[in-house]
């Protein structure tokens, strides 16, 4: 990681994932069906991209569109997809769900949790940003156990509009709550690169950014090695 920062690529397959790590990526995030915003990659394709890199896969738990977790027979059976992907030998994920109120799902996330295991460590995603009360749902989930990060634009409409947000949350860290990393991501450009490493925030996500061909086409590690000099301050 150059100067302590993180950058982080979204990956759907072992191409991407190698393309990345030879990019210059610190990690990545495993999803499926990037037409659903992210979805839980097969069993099998987090076995190959694991024996494929180096370096820590975060991966998505998310069984359909949207911020809900689903009903009783939903949820367990993300929870038996979050402990076969443990057995398999995740140990990072990614996850984050809203009742309908717009607070944070806490029974699911605990769930979520316990599946996953003591030692696991976890990003709340984008969820934030549909939250009613950003401020609340980290207060919500200030105690629970292997929440690291958030993956935030600031706003549900991306890093443009949300970018005041982002700016004032770096300045929070030592609030209940506000310890987790911020992992920007969401509509994520190079210019805003430099301001937000000048705040403080030194935790980057991309995903289309990285595919000049679009998501159809794989991760190119030359668009990586560019988000790592950015990134990095070169």
């Amino acid at each position: 990681m150059g100067n302590g920062a993180i950058l982080e690529v979204i990956a759907l397959d072992v191409e991407d994932a190698v393309a990345a790590q030879a990019g210059g990526a610190d990690r990545l995030e495993l999803v499926s069906d990037m037409g659903a915003d992210g979805l839980t990659p097969a069993l099998e394709t987090f076995a190959a991209v694991r024996a494929a890199v180096g370096i820590p896969v975060r991966v998505m738990l998310r069984a359909e569109d949207g911020f809900a977790a689903g009903g009783a027979g939903a949820l367990e059976a993300l929870c038996e997809t979050a402990r076969a992907l443990r057995a398999e030998g995740a140990r990072e994920f990614v996850l984050g769900f809203l009742g309908d109120d717009g607070r944070a799902d806490l029974a699911a996330v605990a769930a979520l949790a316990d599946a996953m295991g003591p030692q696991a460590r976890w990003t709340f995603h984008r969820a934030l940003d549909r939250a009613a009360d950003r401020d609340a749902v980290r207060k919500q989930l200030a105690d629970q156990p292997g929440l690291d990060t958030y993956l935030t634009a600031g706003s549900a409409s991306g890093v443009d509009e949300g970018l005041p947000t982002l700016l004032a949350e770096a300045g929070r860290g030592d609030e209940p709550g506000y310890e987790p990393r911020i992992l920007v991501g969401g509509g994520l450009r190079l210019k805003h690169v430099p301001v937000l490493r000048g705040a403080g925030i030194s935790a980057f996500h991309v995903g289309g950014a990285v595919r000049p061909g679009g998501w159809d086409a794989p991760v190119s590690a030359q668009a990586v090695r560019v988000w790592r000099s950015a990134v990095d301050g070169a």
